[in-house]
Order: structure tokens, then C-alpha cells, then sequence
């Protein structure tokens, strides 16, 4: 099994490489002063830095939480998540210079929902392991959005997610909030596997940017809290597993993918589903584990090594595939970028886990060198 040993390695070494500025300069709370922010500057650096927090954690949760406590990558995910925990609290402490916003404007709704979806991911880690002091502030950060009122898309997922974690810290939480979320995702599904982006179907991947990773963790926190959301699960399982399928089709042979839609400057992230139904073992039969950690590992290689990609100083650049300022839409800035760290979700799973183990050819490899490869069908 050495190439599936040499994929943690590089999957490890890679999230570490996109990671450690943040964590370093936030944990040693210098963010503000050292992140460069490209895009929209006339009002992003209000936002810009929770955005990479969120964003970052959201991904790198998993590991943190259940990543091996031995030798050199235990040593490593050690050194992560306390350096996590000195970020949320540098993050959320009123006294602290890179304090950030959660109560101006709209887009910090979206960003602490990132934030609210790493401490489901790492309830232990970044939850149960944070100074009363700092949970006290953390709760306060959250539940000072809802001053905001999403917007009638998949919007409403961020506010339901935040009071998703709130219910997880022990505290009040707003069933109104995530009641409207699921029923309106439920009216909102299009069929397949599919839900509009609201009422209407969007041709991009933002069922694996927020809708689906979020529905299906939020009806895992709080199904069995009410009867209605506790009867979405199935379906809400079935239909993330259908998506994931269709996401690992989309991979081709060269670990390439359509460049649909907008938020393409999110790059690899654009897998968070396939990812976290790996990650959950709910991956349908006609996918082996290992060809999904293979097809995965193509686009990141392809992506990751594009010259352009960090700047000077390692932090990420705008752009899909390089530094392509042009892809970045007005919400998008320097911080925005770090969801392409949801790619990362399967290294909360173990060594030894079947996902780590062999070699397998992904779909678009086997059809396009005239192997046999598994038929497909809709999800009725």
C-alpha cells in the first residue's frame, strides 16, 4: 500500500501548507497585520479574516478531531488544533487585535456558520477543550449574527447551522431558524440528487460548497429533536450519496473538473460532499473508497501545483487552476479562499480505513481507456 501511504502524506503536507499561515499569525493574533487581502478591498477586509477562519477549521475539523495521535503526523495534528483553539479564541476575544467582525453586515453570517460547522466536525477539539472563558465568547460571537437575516437561498442553512453549534454548546438555540432551513431545502429539492440554490436551480456547486454538507450534519445534530426533521434523514442521506456519485464522474482522467458557475476561486472545495460521505462511510456501492481518495488526490495535485497558486509568502491567491484574478467575483477575497481546505474532510478517517488502502481507477479513468466501469442511473 505505499502510494495510499504516500496520499495521507501528501493530502497532510498539502493542508498544512495552505493552513499554517492562518493558524500562525492568528494564533499569535497578527492576522489583521500580516494577510494580504486581494479582491474587492473597499469592504472585504471587514470580512475577509473571519472567512479564512471559518473556512480553514471547516475543513481541517475532522483531522484535528480523529487524525492519529502517533509519530510524526500526530505530533503535527497536535501542534494544529492547539494552534486552532488559539485562533478561535483570538478570533473571538473583544480584547484581542484580530477580534472579528460577526455583527456588521451580511457576510459574517456565512462565516461563522463555517465556524459553527468545525465545531460540530471537532466537538472535542475545538469545543470541549476551549477555556470556559473563550466558549463564553464564542457563543456570544455566534449569537450575535442574528441581528442579520439570511438571504432566501442557501443562506438560510448558515443560520441554522450556527444554531446548530449553539444547541451542541448547551446553550438557547432557535428551532425557527433551522425548522424554515430544512422545510425550505426540502420545498427547494429539483430531483437526482439536486436542490436549487431557493427556488431556483443553479448550475455550480454550491450543493457541495454549504447545502448538502450542511443539511445532512445539521439533521445529525437535531433530527431526533422533532419528528418532521427526523423523517428528512433518509431522504437527505440518499440524496447527498447520489450527489457524491455524480461529483466523482465529473473527475476526469488528467484530474480535471468543468469550470462551472461562480465561487470557481473556492477550487478543490467544490468536492466537499464526495468528501464528507467518504468520510461518513454512506459512499454508494458502486464506489470503492480508494477510487475516490485517487480521483481526489488528482485534483488536488492538478490544482495545488499550479504556479501562482501561494504567493511569496504562502498564502493563497485568487484563482481556479494559478492566480486568475478574473474568477474572483466581488464576494471573493484572500480569506474566502480557504474553503478549498473542505477537500481535506476523509483525513479525520484512519490509516487503515479502506479510503487509505489500494489503488483503484476512478469512473472517468475506466470509461475513457475502454475499461468496464458501473452503469448509472437517476435517483427517483
Amino acid at each position: 500500500m505505499p502510494q495510499a501511504n504516500e496520499d495521507r502524506i501528501y493530502w497532510i503536507d498539502t493542508l498544512s501548507r495552505i493552513a499554517q499561515p492562518v493558524l500562525h499569525h492568528l494564533s499569535n493574533r497578527n492576522l489583521k497585520d500580516s494577510m494580504p487581502i486581494e479582491g474587492k478591498t473597499d469592504d472585504r477586509p471587514l470580512f475577509t479574516h473571519l472567512e479564512a477562519l471559518g473556512r480553514l477549521l471547516t475543513g481541517m475539523a475532522p483531522w484535528l478531531e480523529t487524525g492519529s495521535r502517533e509519530g510524526e503526523e500526530g505530533r503535527l495534528r497536535e501542534h494544529y488544533a492547539e494552534w486552532a483553539r488559539q485562533s478561535i479564541d483570538a478570533g473571538t476575544d473583544p480584547s484581542s487585535p484580530d477580534f472579528m467582525n460577526f455583527s456588521e453586515g451580511y457576510q459574517p453570517i456565512v462565516d461563522a456558520a463555517f465556524l459553527a460547522h468545525a465545531i460540530l466536525r471537532a466537538p472535542q477539539e475545538l469545543w470541549e477543550k476551549l477555556d470556559p472563558r473563550v466558549q463564553h465568547n464564542v457563543v456570544n460571537a455566534l449569537k450575535a449574527t442574528r441581528t442579520r437575516k439570511p438571504g432566501y437561498n442557501n443562506w438560510l442553512l448558515f443560520s441554522a447551522m450556527i444554531e446548530a453549534a449553539l444547541y451542541r454548546a448547551g446553550t438557547d438555540w432557535d428551532r425557527m431558524r433551522v425548522d424554515y432551513a430544512l422545510r425550505q431545502h426540502e420545498l427547494w429539492y429539483k430531483g437526482d440528487g439536486i436542490y436549487g440554490d431557493g427556488p431556483d436551480f443553479h448550475a455550480d456547486y454550491y450543493n457541495s460548497f454549504v447545502i448538502q454538507p450542511m443539511l445532512v450534519d445539521i439533521i445529525n445534530t437535531l433530527g431526533h429533536e422533532d419528528s418532521f426533521w427526523a423523517g428528512m434523514k433518509e431522504n437527505v442521506t440518499k440524496r447527498a450519496q447520489r450527489y457524491a456519485t455524480q461529483q466523482e464522474r465529473l473527475i476526469s482522467p488528467e484530474g480535471t473538473f468543468p469550470a462551472v458557475g461562480r465561487s470557481l476561486a473556492y477550487r478543490f472545495g467544490a468536492f466537499q460532499l464526495l468528501s464528507q460521505v467518504a468520510l461518513q462511510h454512506q459512499l454508494e456501492a458502486s464506489l470503492e473508497p480508494a477510487q475516490v481518495r485517487c480521483a481526489l488526490t488528482a485534483v488536488i495535485r492538478r490544482m495545488i501545483e499550479a504556479p501562482g497558486t501561494f504567493d511569496e509568502n504562502g498564502w493563497l491567491t485568487i484563482g481556479f487552476c494559478g492566480h486568475q484574478p478574473e474568477v474572483g467575483e466581488t464576494y471573493i477575497s484572500t480569506g474566502s479562499l480557504y474553503l478549498c481546505a473542505a477537500v481535506f474532510l476523509p483525513l479525520g478517517l484512519p490509516a487503515d480505513d479502506p479510503f487509505w488502502q489500494g489503488e483503484a481507477a476512478w469512473t472517468a479513468q475506466k470509461a475513457w481507456s475502454g475499461q468496464s466501469f458501473a452503469i448509472d442511473k437517476a435517483l427517483y
